[in-house]
């Protein structure tokens, strides 16, 4: 049976879209794996589109999506990867297991563009590091 995970964010456009992208190729078919936000943006944003094309995983298509369609759901773990999605998350009383990995939103950064891109990915690699650690600690799996 496969494990569930929600990945929450406040915009579900960035981190927790790379998240959940991340998250399934890591996972592979033991998880399945959802995002949304708290105040869903209705977009992905373009930078986290590029970082993820960048390592062959692509995004492009995916929407933005509102908690409350998840709440009556169950999940072995629900992840906040903000602290506004923290602040505003929901009770999840069907989650086996809440964590909380607050990243900062790229989307802010300052700089020119390679700048910019610079801090998408070190978001999306500090995302992928706190996913792998956790697969290797809770299913023994490190990909």
């Amino acid at each position: 049976m496969k494990k569930r995970v929600l990945i929450l964010c406040t915009g579900n456009s960035c981190r927790s879209q790379m998240a959940e992208a991340l998250w399934r190729q890591m996972g592979g078919e033991q998880w399945e794996v959802f995002s949304a936000g708290s105040h869903p943006a209705g977009f992905v944003t373009p930078g986290a589109v590029a970082a993820m094309r960048e390592i062959g995983v692509d995004i492009s298509g995916n929407e933005s999506k509102p908690l409350e369609q998840f709440v009556d759901q169950a999940f072995d773990v629900v992840v906040t990867v903000c602290d506004n999605a923290r602040e505003a998350c929901p009770v999840f009383p069907n989650a086996k297991e809440m964590l909380h990995w607050p990243f900062e939103d790229p989307t802010f950064a300052s700089g020119d563009e390679e700048t910019r891109a610079a801090r998408f990915r070190e978001t999306r690699e500090a995302i992928a590091e706190n996913i792998r650690a956790y697969l290797a600690a809770s299913v023994g799996v490190s990909r």
